[in-house]
Formats: C-alpha cells, structure tokens, sequence
C-alpha cells in the first residue's frame, strides 16, 4: 500500500493527530485538479451608478467585477486567499449598455509555483432583443498567501482538453513575457518566446 494511503489512514482515524496541520497539506497537494474545478460564472445588471455620461459601463467598474471573478477561480484551486499579482492583454471590443446583463466567466489556465494564471471572457447581453455579444478577454496572475501572509505553494492543474492543453502550453510563455516587461527576467533566459521566432 502506498505510504501516502497509510498517511491518510491514520489521518483519517485521528492517529497523526499532532500533525494534522501537515497532513491536511500534503493531502491537499497530493489531489488532482483540473482547470474546469475553478470554472466560475458571474452575472451582473448594469445599472444607471454602473455607467459613465455616454451610458456605457465604465471600465473601472468592469476590471472591478473582473477582478473577483479570477480571484474566485484562483481561489477554488489553491483554497486559500490570493492578491492579484498583474492584470494583462485586456481587450476592449464592445461597450456594454444601460440595462445589459453582464456575464463573465473565468478558469484557471496554470499553476506555478506560488502563482496562477486566470483566463477571462466577458459578454453583454440585451434581454430584450435576445442578443448576446463577446466584449472582453483577459489574463489574470494570482499569487496565493498562507496565514502570514505570505506566497505559498499552490496545486498542479492537469488540463483535460485539447484547448485546456494550449491554455496550459501558452501560459509559460505569457509568464515570461510579464517577467521580462516587469524586468525580472531577462530576454535571453526566456526560452519559451525565443523559441517563437528563433529556430535552433
């Protein structure tokens, strides 16, 4: 029997009660997870304090909804509380109007060593003439915290389909390119986007 089932046993019958602490840990990194775990659908009516003079919902309070969305996400996979580490390629397509629901979805695309990637679509939708309409796409970067505050190790995700797998492969490209704009990372070291335009 695998040493990790005896752990569990005995965690389970109250035998390693003195380590409980690191058992429910090295539990809770042993479980699988996949990226549709963290999936997360939010909605929201705008409302006339939602919009700016030209009634559109006004960006700061879209990022804002946004914002707890992927923390959501990142949180359902790591089960602990996040900061938003960076907010990067947010597209602005179409404006949402006065009285449109807004629906936003978000799903963890991969997991790093303290941090995670969020992948976000967001729709506006007008009820009454029944359409629905893509406004904006996001990536979001969490860093997870343990009870000091301070960055702790997250999970692995195991992506499960075949778009699940390109997310997954084009996160670490993603994340070396805000490493290298952030400056702590330098070009040279970042081979995955090398990779795209230099040919060994």
């Amino acid at each position: 029997m695998p040493l990790f089932t005896y752990m569990y046993i005995g965690y389970a019958s109250g035998i390693y009660a003195n380590f409980t602490p690191f058992l429910k840990s090295f539990l809770f990194m042993l479980k699988e997870r996949h990226p549709q775990d963290t999936h997360v659908i939010m909605s929201e009516l705008v409302l006339p304090n939602d919009t700016n003079t030209l009634g559109n919902l006004m960006g700061g309070r879209l990022m804002h909804w946004m914002d707890i969305a992927a923390a959501i996400a990142a949180q359902k996979h790591c089960n602990c509380p996040v900061v938003t580490a960076s907010v990067d390629n947010v597209s602005f397509n179409n404006p949402i109007k006065l009285g449109n629901l807004l629906t936003i979805e978000a799903k963890l695309t991969r997991a790093f060593n303290t941090s995670m990637e969020v992948y976000l679509k967001v729709w506006g939708e007008d009820l009454a003439a029944q359409y629905k309409y893509l406004t904006n796409e996001a990536y979001l970067t969490f860093v997870a915290l343990d009870p000091n505050g301070r960055p702790r190790k997250v999970p692995e995700i195991l992506p499960q389909t075949e778009d699940e797998q390109k997310m997954y492969d084009g996160a670490l490209r993603r994340r070396q390119l805000r490493l290298v704009l952030g400056g702590r990372m330098k070009a040279q070291d970042a081979d995955e986007l090398r990779a795209l335009f230099i040919k060994d």
